[in-house]
């Protein structure tokens, strides 16, 4: 299914799991403003800043530009597996 019919919290979802295989993704909200829980291992050994960062490269063409789709993410929550329980 092409990711133009697929709602933007499904396509920033599927952006970060292709580029983390392993994550367990959630995203919510709407309106330009997203939640985003990630569990993955490839957090493991990594701070808070680095986790992140490895999330937002994974969708930073959907917040490019002025007219970007999404416009903040207002909580994103980062754990290992360990972490998560």
């Amino acid at each position: 299914m092409p990711l133009s019919t697929v709602s933007l919290p499904d396509q920033v979802r599927a952006r970060i799991e292709a580029a983390m295989p392993d994550a367990t993704v959630s995203v919510t909200g709407g309106g330009g403003h997203f939640q985003i829980r990630v569990v993955s291992a490839q957090f493991e050994g990594l701070n808070t800043l680095k986790k992140q960062r490895l999330v937002y490269a994974a969708f930073k063409e959907l917040m490019a530009g002025d007219s970007a789709p999404v416009h903040a993410v207002d909580s994103m929550i980062t754990l290992t597996p360990d972490q998560a329980g």
